[in-house]
This record gives structure tokens, sequence and C-alpha cells, in this order.
């Protein structure tokens, strides 16, 4: 059992793990802002374009709520709400598009990176010692 526990924290503490872990952690909070993004700054201008119909609230109600004589809900109405369903599809189609952004920007810092890499010129390698004992002998025998 300790082997197996040993495993596991050697797993846990790997680099890619952690990595793993901050990016979930840090794709949450990015999904919270988008949501907020798409909820409270894009579908009030949907609903503004639709005549002021609020967006999330579009639904295909199947069966009416059920109230009793003084209004109070009985049984709760059932509806397909295809205005969030649409809300959804929008928020990944903006976190989709961040990420592609994010992803097209590093991918061109690592191809300038490789340019100047590419435009250094490199050092001439230095001659093995066989290669200098020679280029020795052919000088000595040129001198003679």
């Amino acid at each position: 059992m300790k082997k197996f526990f040993a495993e596991f924290k050697a797993f846990a503490m790997r680099g890619n793990v952690i990595d793993l872990a901050v990016g979930v952690v840090v794709g949450g909070a990015f999904g919270g802002i988008t949501t907020s993004l798409v909820n409270d700054m894009i579908l009030p201008f949907v609903s503004l374009l639709t005549g002021g119909l609020d967006f999330t609230a579009w639904k295909w109600v199947l069966r009416e709520a059920v109230l009793d004589a003084e209004g109070a809900e009985i049984t709760a109405a059932v509806s397909v709400n295809y205005g969030n369903f649409i809300s959804v599809i929008l928020n990944f189609i903006i976190v989709a598009f961040a990420i592609f952004c994010v992803i097209k920007a590093l991918n061109k810092a690592h191809e300038l990176t490789e340019k100047k890499k590419e435009e250094a010129p490199a050092a001439p390698p230095e001659p093995s010692a066989e290669e200098k004992l020679l280029t020795e002998i052919r000088d000595l025998l040129r001198n003679k």
C-alpha cells in the first residue's frame, strides 16, 4: 500500500500534472469571464436586435406549470430552453476564438525566436584533436 501511495505522489508531483491543474483552474476562471461576457455584454445586444426579448428566456414549453387557486406553483413547467443553449454555444465560440488567438500569438512568438536563432551565424566547430595534430604535421612538413 505504501508503494501505491508513493507512486501516486510521484505521479501527482510531476510537472505535467501540476501544469494541467493550473490550466484547469485558469480555464475555469476564464470560463466564468466568458460566461459573463456572453450573458452581460453580448446577449443584451442580440435581444435588442430581436425586439427586446430576453434571449436566455427563449424556450419551448412542453407542459405548462400547474398552479393552485392562490397562484402557488404545484408542478413546475417542463420546457426546452433553447435560448440558454444558444447562449452556451456563443460562450463556446468566444472561448474557442480566444484560445485560437492565444495559440496563434504563441506560435508567432515561437517563429520569431526561431528566426533569430537562424539569423545568428553559428560558430564554426572547433577542430578535433586529430585534425589539430594533422595540421601541425602539415605545417612542420611545409617548413622543412
